[in-house]
């Protein structure tokens, strides 16, 4: 098929039958001389697919510079990591659709993280077909059934179909050529379970992409992100200065910091850029490099719904712990000194390998910085006779044993299999209990020593565990979804025991 034939195509819909549609398929992504270095695909999307301009008209799609740049360099499994407003949505859409209408038995899915956002992406794909030339879409691509979020192709024997992430059955019973997951870093509910899902109904040779902005360095996109070297999946980074639009009021080179001018020399920014970013950060503040990625790690480590401040977690260092035991779940930063006191304060779990971790956090009373952690999966036996040795070794250290849900069955060891003399108690009783009153309290303590004291911190888990450590809708604080808080909540105890014991002090 030669140019001309492809300009009859876009231009009249003069080779609308199915032969030259099942033509068209087999050739998308090759890259004929005659198209100087375009695709057949980004040829066809420039021809025949209109989107909705900024002013409210349609204009055709022409692809900009991220979107050339995925085209260029995708594979079968794509992840896409991005600034915000790059366009990848509407070009998933667009070289989906054409996939779809070019290729018979083509079943496309494309999964957004709302339904009124699914709602959205449907509408551009309607806005596609609704301006194709006339005779391909009374012809060859009259749908038969055009719902919200489905439009079928019965001569074809194809169909696009628009799926919320929220829908409980997503992809359930389907065989998906080609899937798009969008903005999965804020899919809500289990996003790990509605993916695994999806990708069972994806054919071995169908085409995956799985694309968001950044949200936290936590949950099922971030893990998508760090596996996908191992796992084959190819990654694209498009940082804010692909978009050409993103320019603002040009500034002096003069005013130049030495950050602005590291990125104009090793990216070629211009000074209109320079202010674009500098009226970005004025406006998002700590959120700019997650709203706005610049690279493809800090972007991650920012996030709206973060409890503890980011700007003070950004600062933070862990320090390399001066031993590691037992596998490296025990790792100890300063060792017992005589004539000081410790605190070990434990968060419990239940144990195996596919529970959660139990932490036990050692902190000087002093002072309040942190001397070891362990984290490891443990039964209540195991963890009870673990950190009874840890608090021995740290001379004699009052052990804290959270007594909520797990607590109880340590705290039962210690007078069995493990006794141990200084148990803490509260009001009477072995153990601390954890309350939604001194949650918040103790939440708010640890928060205000991060910003106030970060050099009494020491741990990559603990301060990992910080960055995750969210928000949610229901005003309750917890671990983002896929990520662990037990680091914190250990800390966070043993901070409030210490200022309990400080103020006892005081008053005497």
């Amino acid at each position: 098929m030669n140019e001309r034939i492809w300009r009859d195509f876009a231009r009249s819909g003069s080779v609308a039958d199915l032969t030259e549609l099942r033509a068209m398929g087999r050739i998308l992504d090759t890259r004929p001389a005659s198209l100087w270095g375009r695709t057949v695909l980004v040829f066809l999307a420039e021809s025949l697919l209109r989107i909705r301009t900024r002013d409210g008209g349609t204009a055709a799609l022409c692809a900009n510079g991220a979107q050339l740049h995925y085209e260029k360099s995708r594979g079968q499994k794509n992840i896409v990591l991005k600034a915000r407003q790059m366009g990848m949505t509407t070009w998933l859409a667009g070289r989906f659709f054409l996939k779809t209408i070019t290729t018979p038995g083509t079943m496309t899915v494309m999964v957004a993280q709302t339904r009124e956002a699914a709602e959205g992406i449907f509408r551009i794909v309607q806005r596609f077909h609704e301006n194709l030339p006339e005779q391909l879409r009374d012809g060859a691509l009259k749908t038969e059934r055009d719902n919200i979020g489905q439009m079928t192709f019965t001569q074809l024997d194809s169909e696009f179909r628009v799926l919320s992430a929220g829908d409980a059955n997503a992809g359930r019973g389907l065989t998906i050529q080609n899937l798009h997951c969008s903005e999965v870093a804020r899919w809500q509910g289990n996003a790990v379970e509605t993916l695994a899902g999806l990708r069972a109904a994806l054919s071995p040779a169908g085409e995956l992409v799985m694309e968001s902005t950044p949200n936290g360095a936590y949950g099922c996109f971030y893990d998508e992100w760090q596996r996908a070297d191992a796992n084959g999946t190819v990654k694209h980074f498009m940082p804010w200065w692909m978009e050409r639009q993103y320019a603002a009021a040009e500034v002096l080179e003069s005013s130049l910091s030495e950050a602005e001018r590291g990125l104009c020399r090793r990216h070629g920014l211009t000074l209109k850029q320079i202010g674009f970013r500098r009226v970005i950060a004025e406006n998002y503040r700590s959120l700019a490099g997650q709203e706005y990625a610049e690279d493809a790690e800090s972007c991650f480590l920012a996030s709206g719904d973060c409890v503890f401040d980011i700007d003070a977690l950004e600062k933070l260092a862990a320090r390399e712990p001066m031993e590691q035991r037992s596998n490296k779940t025990l790792q100890v930063w300063y060792p017992p000194l005589a004539g000081k006191q410790y605190l070990v304060a434990v968060d419990p779990a239940g144990g195996g390998s596919a529970g959660d971790w139990s932490t036990a956090q050692v902190i000087e009373v002093s002072t309040g910085m942190q001397c070891a952690e362990l984290q490891a999966k443990l039964n209540p036996r195991e963890l009870a006779v673990a950190v009874v040795a840890l608090a021995k070794e740290y001379m004699q250290a009052l052990l804290i044993i959270e007594r909520n849900n797990h607590g109880v069955g340590v705290l039962a060891f210690l007078e069995t299999a493990a006794p141990y003399a200084r148990v803490y108690e509260q009001h009477g009783l072995p153990g601390w209990l954890t309350t939604a009153v001194s949650r918040t309290e103790m939440i708010g303590r640890l928060g205000a020593l991060l910003v106030e004291r970060p050099e009494l911190f020491s741990s990559r888990r603990l301060l990992a565990e910080c960055r995750t450590f969210v928000r949610l809708q229901n005003g309750r604080c917890e671990a983002a979804a896929g990520a662990h808080d037990d680091c914190v909540m250990a800390m966070a105890i043993a901070q409030a025991v210490r200022a309990e014991r400080v103020e006892k002090v005081r008053r005497q």
